[in-house]
C-alpha cells in the first residue's frame, strides 16, 4: 500500500492528525490532533450537560417519564446557546477530519 493511501486511511479511520504523525509531519499532526480533541471534548461536555439537565427535570417531575415528553425536552434543549457552541465544535471537528485526510494524502504523495 502506498504511503499516501496509508496516511489518508489513518487520518480518516482513526483520528485527524494520525496520518501526519505517520508521515513525520509532527507540527501539522499535533495541531490537527489537539484541535480535533478540543472540539470533541466540547461536543461531549455539551451533550453531557444537556442530558444531565433533562435527567434532573425528569427526576424533579417537571418532565413526565414517557418517551414523548423526554423527546420534547431534548428538542427544547437543542435551541440553547450551548447547542450553537456544540454545532460549531462539530463543524470544526469535521473540517479537521477532512483536512487531515486530504493533507496527509497530499503529503504522502509528495514524499513518495
Amino acid at each position: 500500500m502506498k504511503k499516501s493511501s496509508k496516511a489518508a486511511l489513518l487520518s480518516g479511520l482513526l483520528f485527524p492528525g494520525i496520518g501526519h504523525l505517520f508521515l513525520k509531519a509532527y507540527f501539522r499532526g499535533y495541531a490537527l490532533l489537539v484541535t480535533a480533541l478540543v472540539a470533541l471534548s466540547v461536543i461531549i461536555r455539551t451533550a453531557y450537560q444537556q442530558a444531565q439537565l433533562i435527567v434532573d427535570q425528569v427526576l424533579s417531575g417537571d418532565v413526565a417519564m414517557d418517551s414523548a415528553a423526554i423527546t420534547q425536552a431534548v428538542a427544547d434543549s437543542a435551541n440553547t446557546t450551548d447547542s450553537l457552541i456544540s454545532n460549531i465544535a462539530v463543524f470544526v471537528l469535521a473540517i479537521c477530519w477532512l483536512a487531515g485526510i486530504i493533507d496527509s494524502y497530499r503529503l504522502g504523495l509528495r514524499d513518495a
